[in-house]
């Protein structure tokens, strides 16, 4: 309790910041071999089964269709993603830059190779591919924005800024956070 009121700076349990979800994508670019290959190492990385993430136009100059599945993507909650987070920073060397996060408190980090994350082994088969993990952060009460009945907006002053989430990482994950671009 006392981790989250020094992250906060709040002792009222409705102004702590914490991690909503984790939303790990691989984009590959087209559907075949190779989107199966990325979906077989997100399904080991984070043990759920990806969906696939179809094209929303068609681009002939790289051979894209719309409604092709390109991507795949996996939604992380709860414990699951802070634990998956926790191997994720340690992939790119507890390390991150101000510019990863917006404005909303939400950051976004990519690691280059999907073997530099914590007990994940090289499959020849497979092969080496990068992924994106995209963080959002948010407060207890964020349900009115997003439930289906007398749905609502979040107000101003409820709304996580970039400097709360930053020193929620900090505290939380134990990260470095730089001010320039990495």
């Amino acid at each position: 309790m006392q981790a989250i009121q020094e992250a906060t700076g709040s002792q009222n349990p409705m102004r702590q910041v914490r991690l909503g979800k984790v939303t790990v994508h691989i984009g590959v670019g087209q559907s075949g071999e190779a989107l199966e290959k990325a979906r077989t190492i997100l399904g080991e990385l984070t043990g759920q089964k990806p969906s696939a993430q179809r094209a929303r136009r068609t681009v002939k100059d790289f051979g894209i269709r719309q409604g092709e599945p390109i991507a795949c993507k996996v939604t992380l909650r709860r414990e699951r993603a802070a634990q998956f987070m926790k191997r994720a920073l340690e992939a790119v060397g507890n390390r991150l830059s101000e510019s990863n996060f917006d404005q909303q408190g939400n950051f976004a980090f990519g690691v280059k190779e999907h073997i530099e994350m914590a007990g994940t082994k090289y499959v020849p088969e497979l092969g080496i591919i990068g992924f994106d993990v995209i963080a959002t952060m948010e407060r207890p009460g964020y349900r009115v924005k997003r439930r289906r009945v007398r749905q609502r907006k979040i107000g101003k002053r409820h709304v996580v800024t970039k400097q709360e989430a930053i020193r929620f990482v900090r505290s939380t994950f134990g990260t470095e956070i730089g001010g320039g671009p990495q």
